[in-house]
């Protein structure tokens, strides 16, 4: 069963990571590079317009995790049929098809959820002011669930079968797909009206659409990848392979979303302490956020390569990928937390003036956070990776199990009380995510380590 192509050494799968891993951690970084497009035309705005978008971001971005989550069954489920036999033609595309079902379906039951936002942002505590510009832009911007979605399967679909360097290239399009929507929709250029906030919910409309075209021309252009007719009858169920997905996509969906609700949660709980600290707390994470997309790349690469290896049943293969997945992940997570350390101003004056008056206030706060930030970065890039490699097994609900635990029994509990209880205020928010992250790792990467032992590592 085992398949000749898959490397079985250490050193091999060092190699094969790496390149697997470089394109896809780039395009995470370039898809970070289009959400602080965003931020950056919009904290132009002023804070009042930064606070209302970071809110419905937090609230957009919790359910896409979620629906990701189950969507991204698919890639160990590819890879394992890859394994097991190379030219798996019907099943792969069974299970893409399958996976954009899931992605409509559920983006659908999103969008749905967002008209409701004002009530959420009054229920926790938020300034009316805020809230309903807010609830406002989310109406709007979750409209860009569905394509977004669907751009995430067709991503997966092609970064699986080996061809990410699709993703990198599609993500760099929309950074500039995205930036001239703010452009012109935010300020109001090229006889375009000035639609402030609502217009760079549009011009995430637009560049998620054209996100999607662009797999579409992507796939059909490439020969390996349009033998699969990922498109063709795509009205056509499989109701075998949708349970596949569902049942392993569903924990993961509920371990990114504990993860994710872990942020969100933070900020809606520094928006209790108040509007600058919140906007400081949107600026310091879109930065932990951005250099967390190296070690979640490399997960992503993690979750295809022991996939690989699980599905042909090779153990020892199995072994390699992970533990290489995680030394390259380390090794960059040491470097993110030392530029953080070492010039967090720097770093800050890509998003705003750090220099302006107007802004000491922001900056001060931000400048704490990176600090905890900077702490958290070996663990918050363990977690994804160790995480990734379970995926790969397709281990999933004991996972969730550690995530819900890690993240809100450890992490969330903790922000609440240094957050709101002491005179941490928003640095005790930020060392609670610490907390979470920390308590995470440690359980993923012992399930990892003993994966032998409760015979995760048998197909």
């Amino acid at each position: 069963m085992a398949s000749q192509h898959l490397p079985s050494t250490f050193r091999a799968e060092m190699g094969a990571t790496l390149r697997l891993a470089g394109p896809l951690a780039l395009a995470n970084l370039l898809q970070m590079a289009v959400f602080a497009t965003d931020v950056i035309f919009v904290a132009r705005l002023g804070q009042q317009a930064l606070a209302a978008s970071s809110l419905a971001i937090a609230i957009v971005a919790l359910m896409m995790m979620g629906i990701n989550g189950v969507t991204g069954a698919v890639a160990p489920l590819i890879a394992a049929e890859m394994g097991r036999r190379f030219n798996s033609v019907r099943e792969v595309r069974r299970s893409a098809r399958m996976a954009l079902w899931v992605a409509v379906l559920f983006s659908l039951g999103a969008i749905a959820l967002s008209q409701m936002g004002e009530l959420l942002m009054t229920a926790t505590g938020q300034d009316p002011k805020v809230s309903s510009l807010s609830a406002h832009f989310l109406e709007i911007v979750s409209l860009a669930v569905l394509p977004m979605t669907i751009a995430n399967v067709l991503r997966t679909f092609v970064s699986t079968l080996g061809r990410p360097f699709f993703a990198t290239v599609i993500t760099a399009l929309a950074i500039g797909v995205n930036a001239l929507g703010n452009y012109v929709l935010v300020f109001g250029h090229f006889g375009f009206p000035a639609l402030g906030l609502m217009g760079s919910a549009l011009a995430s409309i637009t560049t998620a659409t054209v996100m999607v075209l662009a797999y579409a021309l992507a796939i059909r252009s490439d020969r390996r990848l349009r033998r699969y007719h990922v498109f063709g009858r795509i009205w056509r169920p499989e109701w075998q392979r949708l349970r596949q997905i569902l049942a392993l996509g569903l924990p993961i969906a509920a371990t990114l979303i504990a993860e994710g609700g872990l942020f969100s949660g933070a900020a809606f709980l520094v928006g209790r302490i108040g509007e600058a600290q919140l906007a400081a707390h949107t600026v310091a994470l879109q930065i932990a956020a951005f250099a967390f997309q190296v070690p979640f790349g490399v997960g992503q690469a993690a979750t295809i390569r022991v996939g690989y290896h699980y599905g042909a049943g090779n153990r020892a293969g199995i072994g390699h990928a992970g533990w290489a997945a995680i030394a390259i992940a380390m090794m960059f997570m040491v470097v993110s937390a030392s530029t953080m350390l070492l010039a967090p101003r720097f770093i800050l004056s890509a998003y705003v003036d750090v220099d302006a008056p107007q802004n000491a206030l922001l900056v001060g706060f931000a400048l704490h956070y990176l600090f905890v930030a900077a702490i958290f970065q070996l663990t918050d890039g363990l977690q994804a990776v160790a995480a990734g490699a379970l995926r790969g097994i397709q281990d999933t609900r004991v996972p969730m199990a550690i995530a819900l635990f890690g993240y809100w029994a450890a992490g969330f509990a903790t922000s609440a009380v240094l957050g709101l209880f002491t005179p941490l205020e928003g640095v005790g928010v930020w060392i609670g995510l610490a907390v979470g992250l920390t308590v995470a790792a440690l359980l993923l990467i012992a399930r990892w380590h003993w994966r032998e032992e409760f015979h995760l590592d048998r197909v």
